[in-house]
């Protein structure tokens, strides 16, 4: 395959709609926020899967963004930096998560279960030190990142409306969770996940309908006459 910004743009929106199906995915019969949890199997693969999620999440907004660079403006510009500095971080608690704290749950559990209590909106008991800097990133890009960049999108007019606006909505939605019982953190992430999904397919399909507008162009474009 040829490497163009087309193909760029579309591997990007591939990225996205992966991303969003991960980011349902992992959430369905998560493990309890324990430390019995996290020297499981299950512990490494679902923090594993987090890892790529938001890996290919960074990917395919990076393609949103510069498929519409000059529509969503400065406003997009602040969205898409506050919600790529959000997933960038939520890669990293995932591989903390995944790859950290299996090594110290037989050491020091009781900072183990501080960190998983804060992950799920609790209140640690000891001090996670600059751990508690990064969840607060996290939260702060993904929520005020997310609503931005969903605006920024919706009023851009290239991909889909809907999405964007269920995008713009589910994140800012996150801070309700502050009130709300732990039960609701799982499914509060799917409406996120449809969101990414429907701008990757969107974003797929719009460089495809380009890229065969183009190609009709180029095929009637009949050759000059020689004189």
């Amino acid at each position: 395959m040829t490497v163009t910004t087309a193909n760029l743009t579309r591997a990007a929106g591939i990225s996205a709609a992966a991303a969003g199906a991960i980011f349902i995915g992992v959430q369905i019969n998560h493990p309890p926020m324990l430390v019995s949890s996290v020297e499981t199997t299950e512990w490494a693969l679902r923090n594993t899967a987090k890892v790529v999620m938001a890996a290919l999440a960074l990917v395919g907004i990076t393609g949103m963004y510069l498929r519409q660079l000059r529509q969503v403006g400065v406003l997009g510009l602040v969205g898409y930096l506050l919600f790529s500095v959000g997933f960038l971080v939520m890669l990293s608690i995932a591989f903390v998560a995944g790859y950290v704290l299996p090594a110290l749950a037989d050491t020091d559990p009781g900072y183990v279960q501080d960190l998983l209590t804060t992950a799920e909106g609790g209140r640690p008991i000891g001090d996670i030190g600059l751990m508690q800097t990064a969840f607060n990133l996290s939260g702060v890009g993904y929520l005020v990142g997310g609503l931005v960049f969903g605006i920024a999108l919706f009023r851009a007019r290239v991909l889909a409306r809907w999405a964007a606006a269920l995008l713009a909505v589910a994140t800012s939605a996150t801070v309700a969770l502050a009130v709300l019982p732990a039960s609701f953190d799982r499914p509060f992430a799917v409406p996120t996940g449809i969101a990414l999904i429907g701008l990757g397919v969107s974003l797929w399909r719009d460089q495809r309908q380009t890229a065969q507008t183009a190609s009709l162009a180029t095929a009637h474009v009949e050759p000059s006459p020689v004189r």
